[in-house]
C-alpha cells in the first residue's frame, strides 16, 4: 500500500478529507508555512503560498456553486455576499481549528497563533492540494460534505445579521424619526473586481453610520448596524437626532407624518428614502 511509509500522516489526513491522498507530498507542502520551507532540487522553495493562491480561486468557485444551487432564485448580490461570508479569513481559521488542521501546520513561529491567518492559509492551501490530486468534483465533495455539511449552516450564515434596516425601522417608528440611505461610492475590488458599494444612513438629517458591501443591500445592513450601536452607546448622538427632528416638528413642517418611518411591510426594511420596502435586505431565519 502507497502509504504504509506514514500511515499515522494518510490516516490524519482522511480523517479531514474523507479520502486517502494519492500525491502526499501536496498535502505536506500545503501544510508548510513560508517559515519552514525547504528547498527540493528542481523544485524552488516548497511551501503554502503557491498552493494557498491556487486554493483561494478554487474555493471560491466550488463555495459559488454550491450556492447558486442552493439559494435557487437569489441575486447575484446576495450570493456574492454570502460567499465573502464564508470564504473570510475569520471563518476559515476558525474551520481550520474545528477539523484539527491548525495542529499540523509545519512553522518555525514560536506559537501559530502568532499569525491568525497562518491556519486560514493552510486551509485554503489544503484545497489547492485536493484540486491538483484529485480534481474539481473532488473539491467540490469535500467542501459541501466535509465542511459546510459538518461546520457551516448555509442558511444561518446567509441570513445572520440581516435584519438590522428592519430594527433601525422599529427604532424609527417608537422616536418618530426618518431614517435615509445614501451610497456614497461604488467601485471594484482589486482582485476580484466585484462590485463594492459605500453608503450611509441619516437619521432626521444626522449622519449616524456607515457601511461598505459587495451589494446596496449589504452596504446598508452595515450601515444600520453602526447606527444602531451609535445610537445606542452615543447618547450625545442621540440627543442629536431627536433634536433635529424636533426642530421639524416646531418648524414651518408641521406634518409629522412626514419625518415618521413607514409602517414595516413584508421583511420590514428600509429602502433608500426610509420607508418599508418588500424587496429590502433577507430577514433573519426564522422569520
Amino acid at each position: 500500500m502507497p502509504f504504509r511509509k506514514d500511515r499515522q500522516l494518510y490516516r490524519s489526513f482522511y480523517g479531514i478529507l474523507g479520502f486517502y491522498p494519492r500525491r502526499i507530498e501536496l498535502y505536506q507542502q500545503a501544510l508548510t508555512h513560508k517559515s519552514l520551507s525547504v528547498k527540493a532540487e528542481g523544485k524552488g522553495v516548497l511551501h503554502n503560498e503557491r498552493l494557498e493562491y491556487l486554493g483561494d480561486a478554487i474555493l471560491d468557485a466550488v463555495v459559488g456553486d454550491i450556492l447558486y444551487n442552493h439559494f435557487q432564485g437569489e441575486r447575484e448580490g446576495f450570493l456574492t455576499s454570502v460567499r465573502s461570508r464564508v470564504v473570510q479569513r475569520e471563518t476559515l481559521g476558525s474551520l481550520a481549528d474545528q477539523m484539527g488542521l491548525t495542529d499540523l501546520v509545519q512553522s518555525n513561529l514560536m506559537s501559530k497563533t502568532h499569525n491568525s491567518y497562518m491556519a486560514g492559509n493552510a486551509f485554503e492551501a489544503l484545497v489547492g492540494a485536493v484540486y491538483l490530486d484529485r480534481g474539481y468534483e473532488y473539491c467540490k465533495w469535500f467542501v459541501r460534505n466535509r465542511i459546510l455539511g459538518k461546520y457551516i449552516n448555509l442558511d444561518k450564515i446567509a441570513y445572520r445579521d440581516s435584519n438590522f434596516k428592519s430594527k433601525l425601522l422599529e427604532w424609527c417608528q417608537r422616536y418618530r424619526v426618518e431614517a435615509k440611505f445614501e451610497l456614497l461610492e461604488e467601485n471594484r475590488d482589486k482582485d476580484t473586481m466585484s462590485p463594492q458599494f459605500l453608503s450611509r444612513v441619516l437619521v432626521s438629517g444626522v449622519e449616524c453610520g456607515r457601511g461598505q458591501g459587495y451589494s446596496k443591500k449589504e452596504s446598508h445592513q452595515k450601515a444600520a448596524e453602526m447606527a444602531l450601536a451609535r445610537l445606542k452607546k452615543n447618547s450625545s448622538l442621540k440627543k442629536k437626532v431627536l433634536q433635529e427632528v424636533k426642530k421639524i416638528n416646531n418648524g414651518t413642517n408641521t406634518d409629522t407624518t412626514s419625518i415618521i418611518c413607514a409602517e414595516k411591510k413584508d421583511a420590514g426594511q428600509i429602502s433608500e428614502s426610509g420607508r418599508a420596502s418588500a424587496d429590502g435586505g433577507a430577514p433573519e431565519a426564522g422569520q
